[in-house]
């Protein structure tokens, strides 16, 4: 890299980390206002709704840095636009391509930051965070573990392993206890989900009673059970997308196939965070066509206020996306990659358009 390569670099990086501190001290300030609701509902108090901010602001840090890429790269180029660097830069003979190159490196720092927090510190705090809360607001539900959900009602303990979140879930033991010491039955279902509140309806059904004097067994089809466990804190056993890892996503789709359990919004949730990592490189290199076209003349306020409209249109296109292309059950690797390739494709035009 050249002088000029590590300018172009530094003043990318630079203006990216800061537009990520005002978006993370933003969200904070919203994911906070959002829990006064939760505050006070069993042993949730003001303190452990700063905790679940504070452990969750790695995964809003993984959701903003696409808006925050390119808010960075639009203040920064522009800035040096504004001055009139990038044109004397020109005029010395650097081509925009050549230009694109540290600022795409740029690009390509900060998806791999994005990469390293996604896969080693987001998933486990974003984890630790629900857990904890949900452990306080329902204090009279014991919970135990991380990635299966041991649970205890009464004289009944649950091991729930993995589901879908909100639907049902599979790989479900019910252990029955008969006073303090005393097991009285196994039940292992295939299924699980809440049909009415304080009601679970199993499916597949295979029970061992352990009586006094003999053990026996059965099989059905379905059963029904009462429990005063909150659905709510039964999501705990359910794992969504956006925590787990791209190698726990690959093992947990693998899962929910061999428990004939639905794949499609994992599969999706999969090709969405290898396309977001393009991503952000992507969206870096789409701030040299417009510094050098309708934004050279701009002050800071305009071209933060284009950055965070041009973000929020890409959320709400990849969103959209997403959302109809797993109703019409299209192909989950198209619905990862559609919105991202688009916008490569328009970031490839507009840059060799740009004079």
């Amino acid at each position: 890299m050249n002088l000029l390569d590590r300018y172009l670099y530094r003043t990318v990086l630079v203006y990216a980390g800061l537009a990520m501190m005002v978006l993370l001290t933003l969200g904070a300030l919203f994911l906070f206002i959002g829990q006064q609701g939760d505050i006070g509902v069993g042993n949730y108090r003001a303190a452990d709704a700063f905790l679940y901010v504070l452990l969750n602001l790695p995964q809003q840090a993984t959701d903003l840095l696409p808006i925050g890429a390119m808010i960075g790269a639009l203040m920064g180029l522009g800035n040096l636009a504004a001055g009139s660097e990038l044109v004397v830069t020109r005029a010395s003979g650097v081509s925009v391509w050549r230009m694109a190159w540290p600022v795409g490196l740029a690009g390509l720092t900060l998806a791999l930051g994005m990469f390293g927090v996604g896969e080693y510190l987001a998933p486990p705090l974003a984890q630790l965070a629900r857990h904890e809360k949900t452990a306080s607001k329902y204090a009279d539900v014991s919970f135990a573990g991380s990635s299966s959900a041991w649970l205890k009602d009464g004289n009944l303990i649950l091991r729930l392993q993995t589901g879908e979140v909100g639907q049902a879930f599979g790989g479900v033991w019910l252990f029955t206890l008969d006073g303090a010491d005393r097991l009285a039955s196994i039940r292992r279902a295939d299924r699980v989900s809440v049909a009415d509140p304080g009601q679970w309806r199993l499916q597949g059904v295979a029970t061992t009673r352990f009586d006094a004097d003999r053990v026996s067994a059965d099989v059905a089809d379905s059963a029904t059970m009462n429990s005063a466990v909150n659905p709510k804190f039964l999501e705990l056993a359910g794992s969504e997308p956006e925590m787990l890892t791209l190698r726990g996503l690959g093992s947990y789709i693998d899962h929910l196939r061999r428990n004939s359990l639905g794949t499609a919004p994992y599969e999706i949730g999969y090709w969405s965070r290898i396309a977001r990592l393009v991503g952000v490189v992507i969206v870096t290199l789409l701030a040299l066509p417009f510094v050098f076209g309708p934004l050279r003349s701009t002050g800071a306020g305009t071209r933060t206020v284009f950055g965070i409209l041009l973000g929020v249109v890409f959320f709400v296109i990849t969103g959209t996306i997403e959302k109809g292309g797993q109703w019409f059950g299209l192909n989950p690797a198209l619905i990862g990659w559609l919105p991202t390739a688009v916008i490569g494709l328009g970031t490839v035009v507009a840059i060799s358009r740009t004079r």
